[in-house]
């Protein structure tokens, strides 16, 4: 059985009431759930793990990493500007998908750049949930589950 970490951070605990239009009306707690359903379908075990700060992100992908078999991780803004969060997740060696609710190219000038795209088997992005579930598919597949 995989196991991969879903890793959510600043703001996506505000998920179904913070700017339906960008991020749909699903919380996050309603998204976790769903991918677990699928992940279990797939052979596969998910960790999920929500951070407003910085280091708590940090400290879970190292706490974990070595239990793991990717990642799939939504930076929110720390998709802009952690280089700390980019360090922790490239020290990992696992496969890890970058996932974004919104269409972050179709938005604000500052979104359009990320430091986890670089490192990042792939970027799902303006799909909505779903991106979360096609991240997952993918993983199953990379891993051969």
């Amino acid at each position: 059985m995989g196991k991969i970490l879903l890793v959510n951070g600043p703001n996506l605990n505000l998920l179904g009431r913070r700017e339906p239009k960008h991020y749909g009306s699903k919380t996050l707690s309603e998204i976790e759930d769903i991918v677990k359903k699928e992940a279990k379908q797939l052979n596969m075990d998910v960790v999920t793990f929500q951070s407003n700060h910085e280091g708590e992100i940090i400290d879970f992908i190292q706490d974990n990493a070595l239990i793991a078999d990717g990642i799939i991780i939504n930076p929110g803004a720390f998709t802009h500007y952690s280089y700390a969060i980019y360090d922790a997740l490239k020290a990992t060696s696992l496969p890890i998908l970058e996932v974004h609710l919104s269409n972050i190219f179709a938005r604000e000038e500052f979104r359009t750049h990320s430091l986890i795209s670089p490192i990042a088997k792939g970027v799902i992005s303006g799909l909505g949930y779903k991106g979360y579930l096609y991240a997952l598919n993918y993983l199953s597949g990379l891993l051969d589950l």
